[in-house]
């Protein structure tokens, strides 16, 4: 639930961007009248000389990165741009989510060891199991799992070790091989709104009879831009998804190199009971 909650209001901020930059457009005109209309009759001459001087300046300290970025969005088209957004808004909520789970997974194993230890000589193994059951993370839950099958033997233990292990690696994973298809999926989505945008450019030419310099450029222009945000989705998601699939790497270490050491107490532990 709160997953759908997350994706439902970024996905309404980000429709809030692009009816903001709408308004934005239609209202310049409108501005732009006003001035004339409640300019005096004998201002008119200086004003409109001035202008076309003073315009471009404005609207180049004005429009920002981001105000470009919306009205390319706008005029490459809601068909396939919106198909575009919403592979960017469900990647990035994946990403995050793995990111904070990740981030809740990752304990300092060295300590957890050497409290499981001491617990074992000090009470025994429900003392430990107590610890690993207190103890959040992955690791924990793998030592707790072996320590109750620790009076079926160590090979018993150390099964239960690498099954387990199976399992936590699979939930360190989830929804991973989800935000690989939205990074295949947003370049293919642009380039197939450059394919269809081409093929509206040449019926328009179709149509007119005559290849006019205006027509294509136009035509063109609004096919390669699903193209260019095909691109920039799959980097960002590109971006999260290797920072993702280093960090899984290197938990599975971690927890490798845990149980190890893992069994290697349980070895000293069995040795000094008999």
């Amino acid at each position: 639930m709160k997953k759908v909650f997350v994706l439902m209001v970024i996905a309404l901020l980000m429709g809030f961007s692009v009816v903001n930059a709408q308004d934005n457009k239609k209202d310049a005109p409108k501005a732009g009248t006003e001035v004339a209309e409640a300019a005096p009759v004998d201002s008119v001459a200086p004003v409109v000389a001035e202008t076309p001087e003073v315009a471009p300046a404005e609207e180049a300290e004005v429009k920002g990165f981001h105000q470009a970025l919306k009205e390319k969005f706008i005029e490459g088209g809601p068909g396939f741009m919106a198909f575009i957004l919403l592979c960017l808004v469900l990647g990035l909520a994946l990403a995050i989510e793995r990111i904070i789970y990740l981030s809740l997974a990752s304990t300092n194993n060295q300590k957890l060891l050497q409290e499981v230890e001491a617990a074992l000589e000090r009470k025994g193994v429900d003392a430990a199991k107590e610890i690993c059951k207190n103890t959040p993370g992955p690791v924990a839950s793998i030592f707790f799992q072996g320590l109750d099958r620790y009076g079926e033997g160590l090979d018993v233990v150390e099964k239960s070790i690498v099954s387990y292990g199976s399992v936590v690696m699979g939930r360190l994973e989830k929804n991973v091989s989800w935000i690989s298809l939205f990074i295949a999926l947003a370049p293919m989505l642009g380039f197939l709104g450059t394919v269809v945008g081409m093929v509206q450019a040449f019926d328009a030419i179709e149509k007119a009879g005559d290849i006019s310099p205006q027509i294509v450029a136009a035509g063109i222009k609004v096919a390669l831009l699903t193209t260019v945000f095909g691109l920039i989705v799959a980097m960002i998601l590109q971006v999260f998804y290797n920072y993702l699939v280093s960090k899984i790497d290197t938990i599975v270490n971690d927890m490798e190199d845990s149980s190890i050491t893992f069994m290697d107490i349980l070895v000293k532990f069995q040795a000094k009971q008999k």
